[in-house]
């Protein structure tokens, strides 16, 4: 009975193991995706984003262009409009990517390289003491076999050490 319990805990620690660094691989792969994918650099500040971010410079391009041509003619106001809607997009954009990477992109990053290596730590810590543990019930349960077995000896040995 001991062998099968001892059978299925090992079983379903590889289980988890193997779980755990599927979990991780997914999360790693995932982070590395979705940085990939912002348009802006990770971890910059809000006006370092928007000035390097190509709507911002387009938007910026159409109200120059708006300036240049005057605000009497169609085009001059038409690209004034489209300047400002560019710029308003370019800000929500930034504002998107803020909010996936405070959300998304650095719980995936601290799932995989802290979390789980953590879990993992603490999961080999554990059965090192689970073995301690075990070993340590062995021993007593040696002695006291020894004890029922042999009284008289052990008493005898006490008695002589006194």
């Amino acid at each position: 009975m001991k062998k099968q319990f001892n059978r299925m805990r090992q079983l379903a620690n590889q289980t988890v193991e193997k779980r755990l660094e599927l979990v991780k691989q997914v999360s790693h792969s995932t982070h590395k995706k979705l940085t990939a994918c912002l348009q802006g650099q990770q971890g910059v500040d809000v006006d370092k984003k928007s000035k390097k971010l190509p709507l911002t410079t387009l938007a910026q391009c159409m109200v120059e262009g708006a300036a240049v041509l005057g605000d009497e003619s169609l085009l001059g106001k038409m690209l004034k409009l489209c300047g400002e809607t560019q710029d308003r997009l370019a800000q929500e954009l930034i504002l998107f990517e803020l909010t996936i990477e405070r959300d998304v992109i650095e719980p995936l990053y601290d799932l995989a390289e802290v979390e789980i290596p953590n879990i993992q730590k603490q999961r080999k810590h554990l059965a090192k003491l689970v073995l301690d543990m075990d070993s340590a019930r062995t021993r007593i349960s040696s002695q006291q076999t020894c004890t029922v077995l042999w009284p008289k000896k052990l008493t005898m040995q006490a008695t002589s050490r006194q």
